[in-house]
């Protein structure tokens, strides 16, 4: 009967080959580097990677392989050469100009507790890399949308609250009263009606960009749905300031604009409540400035109003 060592099983020259066809079909670099730097062996994945073939890196340094990102692995290198597993990623420059993200995994190889050489993985984790910044491109776009209007790009309902909240316990410091205006266009459903709903669509569109003009950067512009607008004006120092500011956005929103090859002198009417610094919620903000805007609409439209807080809506 043949007997077979103690220390493990006989490994042939067909195994060998086996093994390193296996190596060689990994989608990664695999190499063994002495205790010099010097490449004692590499799977044909540097072929890919550096464009050397196996018998063009074994023999060369790390240093000679690396060329130009070898200072940025060198901390790692040196560790690993210390005694201490590395695992780090990289951008590696392909020979066609691409760019692989990689994954680098330097292990020691430690005989009677001296380190030998070290063993080298590296992966393409370029694929993966896109997968997150898919991921994240589309969840940033999905908290977008939560809070944003998706015609006009402006903050929605959502965020108005929680600026309209911001702006009061700042006013409470500063004792800068903070002003909400409801914005309507005036006759939205007969522009819509005669001219279509794409046009109306690009009216509302023109009006939030003029809207937005007529502010300072520190106000906001929200859609709310329709034709309906909510601006929120903080650090507010005086009634005057924001009458100007009115009567400022009434100018702006009435210049003209083509709609369907005709052109349109669009009006809207504004509805102003000011915080009284009396821990008014954001409803009840709304609420009143609503009420300013069906005064406005009723004394003929185009033009502004401004509501007697009264704490409820």
């Amino acid at each position: 009967m043949k007997k077979t060592s103690s220390s493990g099983p006989n490994i042939n020259s067909e195994s060998c080959e086996v093994l390193l066809e296996l190596v060689d079909h990994l989608d990664a670099m695999v190499a063994y580097w002495d205790i010099n730097q010097v490449c004692v062996f590499a799977n044909d994945a540097y072929r890919h990677w550096f464009g050397k073939a196996r018998r063009e890196v074994i023999g060369r340094t790390l240093e000679e392989l690396l060329g130009p990102i070898y200072p940025k692995n060198l901390p790692y290198i040196q560790a690993a050469y210390a005694g201490q597993v590395q695992v780090f990623e990289r951008d590696i420059p392909a020979p066609d100009g691409r760019i692989r993200h990689s994954l680098a995994t330097y292990t020691p190889h430690i005989v009677d507790g001296q380190v030998r050489g070290i063993f080298v993985h590296v992966a393409d984790v370029s694929p993966l890399k896109r997968l997150e910044r898919a991921l994240r491109t589309a969840k940033a776009e999905a908290e977008r949308l939560a809070t944003h209007d998706a015609l006009t790009g402006l903050p929605n309902r959502v965020l108005l609250f929680d600026r309209i909240t911001q702006a009061q316990e700042l006013s409470k410091r500063t004792r800068q009263k903070v002003a909400v205006l409801s914005v309507d266009i005036d006759d939205f459903k007969r522009i819509n009606d005669s001219f279509g709903h794409p046009a109306g669509d690009k009216l509302l569109i023109e009006i939030a960009a003029r809207l937005k003009h007529s502010l300072r950067e520190c106000d906001s512009v929200t859609r709310t749905g329709g034709d309906e607008f909510i601006l929120l004006v903080p650090a507010i120092e005086s009634t005057a300031q924001i009458k100007t500011m009115a009567t400022r956005i009434l100018e702006n929103v009435k210049a003209p604009v083509q709609l369907a090859g005709a052109t349109v002198s669009p009006t809207c009417s504004v509805g102003i409540a000011i915080d009284p610094l009396e821990d008014a919620t954001p409803d009840t903000l709304i609420a009143c400035s609503d009420r300013a805007l069906y005064l406005a609409k009723r004394l003929g439209k185009n033009q502004f109003a401004i509501a007697q807080f009264e704490g409820k809506p």
